[in-house]
């Protein structure tokens, strides 16, 4: 059933409208962004889909995925109030309203297919798909970056979150086939061709399912070794800092993980320069294997069911594979050919199976458009 008939069904009334945003894959450029970095994700053609209207009472908020609705008025909504999924609903309408922008309350049925909890950013495509909804329904003339912004906020204040803006740009700013180049520092955004399908090539996204969640102290660990390594540094961060300067650093483990950044940071340059002018998509293999190498071994965010699923897809001919996401569980990519790249996830399935693992789910990502009106 459509998400519009979900709404009649659920409101007895038709939604206003119907309102997407996808989720996003991250070629390279793992825990960058929040150190002013380089990131370099793409728009998934998985999407969350949310149809609305303005309502006659309190906000209400129903799910397909979840048994009960949630309510809450937008007016007063404060962090703490809303817990659970639909607290990324919530510290939407919260951060308009703590923005000076207009909120109203809204009658609300989400449903979607972008995984939860496999790093593919669930939450930030939650978040712009209800933003772009607000906005339209409430009047107010925003820029892509301005919800992006506004969206990141919701998560990182109201929901407790301490990501970076790279899930929320991606899910604003994403143009089928190609990747979205984005500064965080500056927000400064390039559009770099990813046509895959014109070089015979496919990237798999194996869904290792060992779930991650970044509400918890290992996320907010790195940032904070971060935010000391490029104190002790004398840099405003990490993405200042150079390879011999981090090679001063007395304490291994910030060594590591200033190491991490600094080398991502040149990788993901290395892959956009490799990939501008329609450049072959082979060439970047190295540089996703080399990523993985990076988080597994300085940064340290890897759990063994992405080590071996990135190790399997390589011996079966992937030309590069690295985990994507924030890391402690979630997705690998694999940039395959496309003849032969389903013997790359049966290799992987198979490698699970020896061990007694679930089983992992395999599916291709294709670059695709940002959120909007669906």
């Amino acid at each position: 059933m459509s998400v519009a008939a979900r709404f009649a069904e659920v409101y007895r009334r038709e939604p206003a409208g119907v309102w997407a945003a996808p989720g996003r894959v991250n070629l390279i450029g793992e825990h960058t962004d929040y150190n002013d970095g380089f990131v370099l994700p793409l728009a998934l053609d998985r999407r969350t889909l949310v149809a609305a209207e303005l309502a006659r009472g309190a906000t209400t908020v129903h799910s397909s995925r979840e048994a009960d609705p949630v309510t809450f008025a937008a007016a007063t909504v404060a962090p703490g109030e809303v817990t659970g999924w639909a607290a990324y609903v919530a510290g939407v309408v919260w951060a308009f309203r703590e923005a000076g922008l207009p909120v109203a309350d809204l009658d609300l049925f989400v449903q979607g297919d972008v995984p939860v909890g496999a790093g593919l950013s669930s939450s930030a495509s939650l978040e712009c798909a209800v933003a772009v909804a607000l906005c339209e329904l409430t009047g107010t003339g925003l820029d892509l970056t301005e919800v992006a912004h506004l969206a990141r906020r919701a998560e990182n204040e109201f929901v407790g979150a301490p990501t970076g803006g790279m899930d929320q740009m991606a899910a604003m700013h994403g143009v089928a086939d190609r990747l979205v180049f984005l500064d965080t520092r500056d927000d400064h955004v390039e559009l770099i061709p990813f046509a895959l399908a014109t070089h015979g090539l496919r990237l798999l996204v194996i869904d290792t399912r060992a779930p991650h969640q970044l509400v918890d102290g290992q996320y907010g660990a790195r940032r904070a070794d971060c935010a000391e390594a490029a104190e002790l540094l004398g840099v405003p961060a990490l993405r200042d800092a150079t390879a011999a300067q981090v090679d001063t650093l007395a304490d291994e483990r910030l060594r590591r993980r200033a190491r991490h950044v600094v080398t991502e940071d040149d990788r993901v340059l290395e892959v956009v320069d490799r990939l501008r002018g329609d450049g072959d998509p082979r060439a970047i293999g190295p540089l996703l294997s080399a990523s993985h190498a990076s988080m597994r071994d300085d940064f340290e965010i890897t759990v063994p069911h992405v080590d071996v699923a990135a190790a399997v897809a390589e011996e079966a001919g992937a030309h590069g594979a690295r985990m994507t996401g924030g890391g402690f569980g979630g997705c690998v990519i694999a940039l395959v050919d496309a003849a032969t790249g389903d013997r790359v996830g049966d290799a992987v399935a198979a490698a699970y199976a020896e061990r007694g693992w679930d089983p992992p789910v395999v599916f291709d990502a294709v670059a695709a458009d940002g959120a909007g009106r669906a």
